[in-house]
């Protein structure tokens, strides 16, 4: 595979990465701006997440498909959260590692 490719997808896997955190963290994504009246609705913050998470892992079932290493982004348990592949309460709640060494995105 080409270097420009493989660097082509480990973009894509970052930014689809940031993109989830984004909706984790309640913080604005693209999905706002195409439904911006969905903001009032309570299950929209839950839907936003979901739209993210799927996002991650096309991108993640791409990267393996192209045999692109794609864990290495990921924390140990991040990465075993991907591979389960269902966003459950649990990714939710801890998917940074601690309180303490949580990185929010910008």
């Amino acid at each position: 595979m080409s270097t420009c490719r493989r660097t082509f997808f480990l973009d894509k896997l970052e930014s689809s990465k940031n993109h989830f955190e984004r909706a984790l963290d309640c913080k604005h994504t693209e999905f706002d701006d195409l439904y911006p009246y969905m903001i009032e609705h309570p299950q929209f913050f839950w839907y936003k997440r979901y739209v993210a998470w799927s996002e991650l892992l096309t991108i993640v079932k791409l990267c393996e498909e192209m045999d692109i290493p794609w864990s290495e982004r990921f924390t140990e348990r991040q990465a075993e959260y991907v591979n389960s592949r269902v966003m459950s309460s649990k990714v939710l709640d801890c998917w940074y590692e601690t309180n303490d060494t949580r990185e929010h995105v910008g």
